[in-house]
């Protein structure tokens, strides 16, 4: 007797039996199928109760445009990533204390993450703007002007001072283990109104930073939702998106080779119907073919009138924030903007030139793009995020040259900015230094959950089955901030 089949039956009889394999195949696809039922009944994509997808929305097609568990103010994300950790005492939360106190020890100890020593005042001024009167860092003059339209959140913490897990923690909600990014999340349960460019989009100029593609990938969710990468110091478009053109092929070519290749792929699905996998590869083939025409037009600011590329800004960040406006009005769903590889914002050593010239790339084009958003109609439903994994500590660093911050989780500063959220508000504090959280302290997961919930989900509700659990972007953490919604 063999060990894939039985012999003693009748050959009249052979296709009744199975070898171990093709039960396992079967048998396995079964119970994707419940999963995938139970999934969508969670969903609420079995019936046609209030708020479930019309027979439009419930196209298989993965990047469809679904409903969300109740109608959100947001449709879209411009998460500007300020790599590394900038500080909060320079930027956004003022500390009067540290100039008392600086070169001098403070009266209370800090639990930091290596020796520190005295006081250190912020080497910039701050000044109240605004009929709200909030101060601002004068390295950041063109957001402040913005002020009244700012929800600043000072009282941000994270788990730990390291920026591969606090990375990890804000991008993908769970510090260790590998999960879906945000961006994927959201794609995941909205989907994208523009088949001809990714949902997600995640420029970052100077190749990956720290943990490279892990921060916006999909992991266990399909393929289809994680993030494509740009490298925005390129700036023509064959550089920015490689392949973008076929040199040999006209379109009409590419479009029959295309569709040959497609045609075997659907043969080899119609054998693997639940591989999701399969399925977005197929996808993204598609995808790629048709973001030819849209992509070059989307990352060509030179079609911008002058005026506007003016107010923007020159260099690179200024692009590609330009960039990120122009994607919003096409349709797609997130764009995370990556201020630079490494640890642009980490500065051990030399913060007060290091913070100033970091300032100075983004500053005015972060105010153009908040002006756009208001001239274009787009305020009311886009989420502008601005901040990083961590913030800095208020005291020196003595393993550098004295005159920097070392990391910091214990507090920092968030903002953001949209019609979803309150303008001219700071909610919560950190302590009289700036050192940790103590008034309404604001986790990462009550940030994510928070955002989640201006694009119309219930964090808790928002899930992948994998492995026998179903996971979320919050884990088994989060409450939305209720005070910073309008």
């Amino acid at each position: 007797m063999s060990n894939n089949k039985r012999e003693y039956h009748s050959p009249e009889l052979e296709h009744l039996f199975l070898n171990r394999r093709e039960l396992l195949k079967r048998t396995g696809t079964g119970l994707g199928m419940l999963s995938l039922s139970a999934m969508l009944g969670e969903q609420g994509l079995l019936g046609t109760p209030a708020g479930a997808q019309t027979a439009t929305q419930a196209s298989l097609h993965p990047l469809a445009p679904h409903a969300t568990h109740f109608p959100g103010k947001v449709k879209r994300v411009i998460h500007l990533f300020m790599n590394g950790g900038p500080s909060q005492v320079d930027t956004f939360d003022p500390k009067p204390m540290l100039t008392q106190y600086h070169g001098k020890p403070l009266p209370a100890s800090l639990a930091t993450e290596r020796k520190t020593g005295a006081a250190y005042r912020s080497p910039f001024q701050f000044k109240k703007y605004g009929q709200s009167g909030i101060e601002v860092s004068d390295i950041f003059p063109n957001v402040a002007q913005h002020v009244d339209d700012l929800c600043i959140i000072r009282s941000m913490h994270a788990d730990v001072p390291n920026h591969e897990p606090s990375l990890m923690l804000l991008n993908c909600g769970d510090s260790q283990k590998e999960r879906p990014s945000m961006g994927s999340w959201v794609l995941y349960g909205m989907g994208t109104v523009n088949q001809n460019l990714p949902g997600f989009i995640v420029m970052c100029p100077g190749g990956y930073p720290i943990k490279e593609g892990n921060n916006w990938r999909s992991a266990f969710l399909p393929g289809i939702y994680q993030g494509t990468y740009i490298n925005t110091a390129n700036s023509r478009i064959e550089q920015l998106i490689e392949n973008i053109k076929n040199s040999d092929l006209d379109t009409k070519q590419q479009r029959k080779q295309l569709d040959l290749v497609q045609e075997f792929n659907k043969k080899h699905q119609a054998d693997h119907v639940q591989d999701m996998q399969l399925e977005a590869r197929i996808q993204s083939m598609e995808l790629a073919f048709r973001m030819q025409m849209e992509a070059t037009d989307a990352f060509d600011i030179s079609k911008e009138p002058a005026s506007v590329r003016e107010r923007y800004g020159s260099g690179t960040q200024a692009r590609q924030i330009l960039i990120a406006r122009r994607l919003a009005e096409r349709g797609v769903r997130y764009i995370q903007l990556w201020h630079g590889a490494g640890q642009p914002w980490d500065n051990h050593e030399d913060i007060e030139t290091n913070h100033r010239m970091l300032a100075k790339q983004c500053d005015q084009a972060i105010g153009a793009l908040l002006t756009d958003l208001k001239e274009r109609g787009m305020w009311k439903d886009t989420l502008v995020i601005w901040g990083g994994e961590f913030g800095r500590t208020p005291v020196v660093e003595l393993q550098a040259k004295a005159n920097g911050r070392d990391h910091n989780h214990w507090g920092f500063t968030t903002w953001m900015a949209g019609g979803a959220v309150k303008g001219g508000y700071v909610h919560g504090a950190t302590d009289d230094f700036g050192f940790k959280a103590v008034d309404k302290p604001v986790h990462v997961h009550d940030l994510q959950a928070t955002i989640l919930h201006t694009l119309g989900f219930n964090h808790e509700k928002l899930t992948y089955r994998y492995s026998g659990r179903d996971y979320r972007l919050t884990d088994l953490e989060g409450n939305v901030v209720k005070e910073l919604l309008s």
